[in-house]
């Protein structure tokens, strides 16, 4: 026989029993991480964290602060948030050296709460940093990197490409192309010298303009290398002069670059050589450094980007930081940033206590899959190499310094684009 207490009892544990049941039923489910490479947790309210690797030291930070004041503008059109979680930057320079770029990354990949990586400024130090990122499982996007070797090569894989890799600056592969075409057909060139650094990006130029230019009929009278740091270049040029070249291409960073300019127009018998660059130094703090010694001289670089929503960004950027770009590339940071926030997004999954899950490999995947994103630089589509710009580009000629980078990026003198 059951007494009272043995029967209240017992109701109150069928009682318990069922709410149990109930509550299992109608409670949502537990979310689990199925990434094949794994997920980044963020707890609710914390950041999401970015590391961002750019050259910030140097001569060539002006192209560094540039990216970052892109990466800066896209987080403020976001409100500097993603799925109500902030976004937090973690800033290192890279130096714009390969062992630069490795440490860089390995600083950021040390904490495993990190999401991705924004650059590099340089291709030089992408190549190591974008292995390390890689390896570790991450996705990086650039917005200024454009070396063929870290993408992709006559439309395949190059050396250097990495799983989870990404820029939204065009590959240059056609850069040296555009090069050469001009000066054979426009200049009437036939002999030519290249000189470049040794870096991955400037000898990925000189190999494209040197093919092209051979295979026009012209003839490579020259081609050499100076080495990273070296502010003498009368060895170099003094070659250049005995070989009889025409013209010389040298795609290089500063300070070398400005060396070359000065130097060149100073020695004798050089006087009539034409000059050419890339995009490293359409930038207004070389054309101040060599003011009126640059007159005359082309640069081959990506075709400005035009448009409405350019323009307003620009007008953003000179009322935020005040002053003008000090040259475009800062557009191109933007789109990067705006692509990986949206991929972001896109591969999240949001658990119902708040928190948020990204799988590593669902964040490349989304930037793979990205198609028709309209940017300021124009529609963006990332391919399976991770090029996600179109590859077009101008031959610029300096005529008046004093008119800086826009006037250098307003005078063009010919276009170029793969499908041509």
């Amino acid at each position: 026989m059951f007494d009272f207490g043995s029967r209240v009892f017992l109701m109150a544990t069928a009682a318990a029993l069922a709410a149990a049941v109930l509550t299992a039923c109608t409670r949502s489910p537990a979310v689990e991480c199925k990434d094949s490479i794994g997920c980044v947790e963020a707890a609710p309210g914390e950041p999401i964290r970015l590391g961002v690797l750019q050259a910030l030291s140097g001569n060539v930070a002006p192209l560094g602060r540039e990216q970052i004041r892109g990466i800066e503008l896209a987080l403020a059109q976001w409100g500097g948030e993603v799925l109500d979680h902030p976004v937090s930057l973690q800033i290192v320079d890279t130096g714009c050296t390969a062992e630069g770029g490795a440490n860089a990354a390995l600083k950021v990949i040390a904490d495993p709460r990190t999401v991705a990586i924004l650059g590099t400024t340089c291709s030089g130090a992408a190549a190591a940093a974008s292995k390390a990122m890689s390896d570790a499982g991450l996705t990086m996007i650039s917005g200024n990197n454009s070396a063929p070797f870290l993408t992709a090569i006559a439309g395949r894989r190059a050396p250097h490409w990495r799983p989870g890799y990404f820029r939204t600056a065009a590959n240059e592969e056609n850069a040296g192309r555009a090069a050469a075409i001009y000066a054979f057909q426009e200049l009437g060139v036939r002999r030519a010298a290249a000189v470049n650094d040794g870096d991955i990006y400037t000898r990925g130029l000189t190999e494209g303009f040197e093919k092209t230019f051979k295979e026009k009929g012209g003839e490579i009278v020259l081609s050499t290398a100076v080495n990273k740091g070296d502010a003498k270049m009368g060895p170099v040029l003094t070659a250049v002069k005995n070989a009889g070249a025409e013209l010389l291409f040298f795609p290089m960073f500063q300070p070398e670059g400005n060396h070359m300019v000065r130097q060149a127009r100073k020695m004798a018998g050089l006087g009539e050589i034409v000059l050419m660059s890339d995009g490293a130094l359409i930038e207004n703090s070389f054309i101040q450094d060599v003011g009126a010694l640059g007159v005359g001289m082309y640069f081959v670089g990506p075709s400005r980007p035009d448009g409405p929503f350019a323009d307003q960004l620009e007008q953003i950027y000179s009322d935020q930081f005040g002053a003008k770009p000090a040259n475009s590339y800062y557009l191109s940071a933007f789109d990067a940033a705006n692509l990986l926030l949206k991929a972001i997004e896109k591969a999240a999954i949001s658990a119902p206590d708040g928190r948020l899950f990204i799988g590593r490999q669902a964040l490349r995947d989304a930037l793979y899959a990205a198609r028709d994103v309209e940017g300021a630089t124009g529609t963006l589509t990332c391919n399976e190499f991770g090029d996600c710009a179109s590859p077009v580009f101008d031959i610029l000629r300096l005529d008046d310094p004093a008119a800086g980078v826009d006037g250098l990026q307003s005078n063009v003198m010919f276009s170029y684009g793969p499908a041509e």
